[in-house]
């Protein structure tokens, strides 16, 4: 018998020994917790211990006791009721469940991660230009007298880029003619590098980017007008020319001002221009109509003979409140001839497209006791003219500069709003809001003795000055502009010489620094005592323009400068940018006059980190 056992002993169980994969697929237990309970059951151990809280032998005979592996349903623990088979079907449905929502949950999110860096990727981040500040230098210029410059977004990025035109160093010949060849330049607005250029037959006078198709999808055009016969309109994308007017037309005559943008005559869907040539050998004055899709003439020359003595002004499209449209034009005068008229002259022909069926009572009123088509506006001494949109508004007015002072006309009725007596204005009036009243009023630039000039902001409603200040400048005519803000108000910046942080008299500042050295200005209105000093330049300033990046609210100034030229070389070129929000953080306060309280530093900085600069809501042209 004791052989048997020890046989029995030696012998492997085939029940606990051997692992069978159907009863394990059936029990939701491990291995360890089958033998816990086989334990509990036969040898009364609980917890892996015995009652008496000794771990059983290895070799004792409550291991060895049954011959058999009890069913799964017999094994019990004591104290514990025994799991019907239903519970671990339902467990392992949860199961699944779980896992399956696991899944879905981890393959949402890893396609949401492969979204977010496909956008990451494919989106580009527009450009950040709160310290974009770049200077350029173009070369040695090979002469010319103008200085043409404007802003377009040419790239799509959402920055408006630099486009001017200069005459080369070079010498060139067009048609029989020595003239230096000119070219077209397009500069990036966020680093300044070359997006493209274009040759030029000519020196180039003025360039305007619009668009031709208002209310449509279309591309950027920049009309190029030159200083003899040229009139191009260029893809500002790739600078490549769309049209250019044939000089044939303009055979007894050259282009005596830039082209102006006119309504859409032949209903083409395109708005449409017109020029003003002038006879080479008599003073008549020849207005000359072009399709602005193919660059062709709408009709014939349409002539007129002008009596006045002075500079010329115009031509310059005004639209008056009902839709009449009129081109302003003189020599020393200002007058107007209805564009309807010239369409007919042109056409030869009297039906009118819609646009040019609508008359100005007021303005026709003033026709010449004889019925002459022209139009008398303003007849003493004018040197400039400017249309300011009235803001609000679909009217505008005139501003006209004189020898005798500064005049604004109602446009409706054209009409006197004020006049001011001033001696010596020679640049144009800068728009702008200064006072709190919400109309325009215009900062003036005066010469005010050798080397020196005044500066003033007149009222607009009033005609008023509103702010004055000596400066010292050997720079004529430098360029000045202004820049809106969110809360309607106007920034100015003008150039003058080195000022001193503290002046005793305001009329009087001495210089600082050698006139060749010249500061860039910024005026607000909220602080009138005080000019933040944003940067300096050498050589002369020719040409400036303000543009705004929508996307941060922030201003860029653009300034075209032509350095000291030495003996037997040409001037250099250079165009340079700055960002008005990095400049005022950064600009140096100088004091025009104490006041109280003194303004803090720490205030000042406080106010100019929340100025938001905004696109101008008024337009103004220059003639």
């Amino acid at each position: 018998m004791l052989s048997d056992c020890l046989v029995g002993f030696g012998k492997k169980s085939p029940d606990l020994g051997e692992y069978d994969p159907l009863t394990q697929a059936d029990s939701d237990e491990s291995e360890d917790d089958l033998v816990l309970n086989l334990q509990q059951k036969n040898g009364g151990v609980k917890n892996g211990k015995s009652p008496l809280g000794e771990a059983p032998e290895p070799d004792s005979d409550a291991e060895v006791t049954g011959a058999g592996k009890p069913h799964l349903s017999e094994v019990t623990t004591e104290g514990y009721p025994l799991e019907p088979l239903g519970g671990l079907e339902r467990k392992a449905a949860s199961s699944i469940a779980s896992y399956v929502r696991t899944s879905v949950f981890l393959l949402m999110l890893v396609i949401s991660m492969v979204l977010v860096l496909v956008c990451a990727f494919l989106i580009p981040c527009p450009p950040r230009d709160l310290h974009s500040t770049w200077s350029r230098h173009l070369g040695p210029q090979g002469g010319g007298d103008l200085s043409p410059l404007d802003l377009a977004d040419v790239n799509g990025d959402g920055l408006r880029d630099v486009l001017l035109s200069f005459v080369t160093s070079g010498n060139g010949s067009t048609a029989g003619v020595s003239r230096p060849p000119a070219v077209l330049v397009c500069l990036s607005g966020m680093n300044g590098s070359t997006l493209w250029s274009s040759r030029l037959p000519e020196e180039a006078r003025d360039i305007t980017c619009l668009d031709l198709m208002p209310g449509r999808v279309a591309k950027t055009v920049c009309l190029v007008t030159g200083t003899h016969k040229m009139l191009s309109a260029f893809n500002a994308t790739s600078g490549k020319a769309i049209w250019t007017l044939d000089p044939h037309y303009l055979s007894n005559g050259t282009l005596a001002a830039p082209g102006v943008v006119l309504p859409d005559l032949d209903e083409d869907g395109i708005r449409d221009l017109a020029v003003l040539a002038i006879g080479e050998l008599q003073p008549d004055l020849c207005f000359l109509l072009v399709s602005g899709r193919t660059g062709s003439p709408v009709g014939r020359p349409v002539k007129y003979n002008i009596v006045g003595v002075g500079n010329l002004i115009g031509p310059q499209v005004y639209i008056t409140t009902s839709g009449a449209a009129y081109i302003l034009f003189g020599f020393g005068n200002i007058q107007a001839v209805a564009l309807r008229d010239i369409f007919v002259q042109a056409q030869n022909r009297d039906s009118l497209p819609p646009s040019l069926q609508i008359d100005e009572p007021e303005w026709e009123r003033r026709r010449s006791i004889n019925l002459s088509e022209l139009i008398d506006i303003y007849s003493d001494g004018v040197e400039l003219l400017q249309v300011v949109k009235v803001p609000d508004s679909n009217s505008s007015n005139l501003l006209i500069t004189t020898r005798q002072g500064l005049v604004l006309l109602q446009g409706q009725n054209l009409t006197p709003s004020w006049t001011l007596s001033l001696q010596g204005l020679r640049s144009q009036p800068t728009p702008g809001y200064f006072t709190d009243d919400e109309t325009l009023d215009f900062l003036l630039q005066i010469p005010n003795g050798a080397g020196k000039k005044k500066v003033m902001v007149v009222d607009g409603a009033s005609g008023l000055v509103a702010w004055s200040y000596s400066v010292p400048c050997h720079m004529e005519e430098t360029p000045a502009t202004s820049a809106a803000t969110v809360d309607q108000k106007s920034v100015f910046l003008f150039w003058a010489e080195g000022l001193s942080a503290a002046s005793p008299n305001p009329d009087v500042v001495p210089g600082t620094e050698p006139p060749s050295l010249h500061h860039l200005y910024l005026l607000h209105p909220a602080f009138p005592s005080i000019l933040l000093d944003l940067a300096n330049a050498t050589g002369t300033v020719t040409a400036s323009e303000v543009g705004i990046n929508d996307l941060w609210k922030d201003a860029f100034y653009v300034t075209r400068t032509t350095g000291p030229s030495s003996e037997g070389h040409p001037a250099p070129l250079v165009v340079s940018k700055l960002s008005l929000r990095w400049a005022l953080m950064e600009g140096q306060v100088v004091q025009l006059r104490e006041t109280t309280p003194k303004i803090g530093r720490g205030e000042l900085r406080r106010f100019l980190s929340r100025i938001k600069f905004v696109d101008s809501p008024y337009q103004v042209k220059s003639l």
